[in-house]
């Protein structure tokens, strides 16, 4: 059973490097084919499979462009004095 986890890392290896747009674009297209219902039990298997690896490797981008994310701050007199995290909440 271990050589059945660790395979869907090493089909979805191409995933690491793709831009946060496509692996959402990918992601949609997975969830269209999907909710439509014209692919059979394996291959549906397969494709929710490489959705939840999508899913991960998006939620990991955004999380750090939101890490990256910096608000500025200013003065009394409104003049900038640097910048802080951004917090959205």
């Amino acid at each position: 059973m271990d050589t059945m986890n660790k395979a869907p890392a090493k089909i979805h290896a191409d995933i690491r490097d793709m831009s946060f747009e496509r692996g959402l674009k990918e992601l949609e297209s997975i969830v269209s084919r999907l909710e439509r219902g014209d692919v059979e039990l394996e291959e549906s298997i397969s494709i929710y499979e490489r959705g939840e690896a999508l899913k991960d490797h998006c939620d990991r981008l955004l999380k750090q462009a939101e890490a990256k994310v910096e608000k500025l701050t200013f003065a009394a007199d409104g003049t900038p004095k640097g910048t802080e995290p951004f917090d959205a909440e």
